[in-house]
């Protein structure tokens, strides 16, 4: 299956299987997706990721995060802005905050990919990949 937006497939998958209420997504790896799943682990929004080496790009294994009382998703909303027609670029000064800094911004940088928090700090701006909160 050819896909033109592997990033906007990331975000569906782990999006289709939290409205299934599934424990465990399988996602086809790629560089960029892993250091996505790693951000979204590091700020929470994740259970614990697995990376399978194969002879291809591998897999990416997520165990997705539920609230234990109301059993619903901790991702409440993820959100693709930049987009393979149309590339959202914002200068350090300009990057979004997502709900007044409750919510990350995924940015692709020169530095390498980070939240919008990390992008301020190290004074970088980029191409804002997808909204979560």
């Amino acid at each position: 299956m050819i896909v033109t937006d592997p990033i906007a497939d990331y975000l569906t998958r782990i999006r289709n299987a939290q409205m299934a209420g599934h424990r465990m997504v399988v996602i086809p790896g790629s560089k960029m997706k892993r250091k996505m799943t790693e951000i979204l682990y590091d700020q929470g929004y994740i259970l614990k990721y697995k990376f399978e080496e194969d002879n291809k790009s591998g897999k990416i294994y997520i165990a997705l995060k539920y609230d234990p009382v109301t059993k619903q998703p901790v991702i409440k909303k993820m959100h693709r802005l930049s987009k393979p027609g149309l590339r959202q670029y914002f200068s350090v000064d300009k990057l979004p905050k997502v709900i007044n800094g409750y919510g990350i911004a995924i940015v692709s940088t020169s530095k390498g990919v980070m939240t919008d928090k990390e992008a301020r700090m190290n004074n970088v701006g980029g191409e804002v990949l997808c909204y979560v909160y």
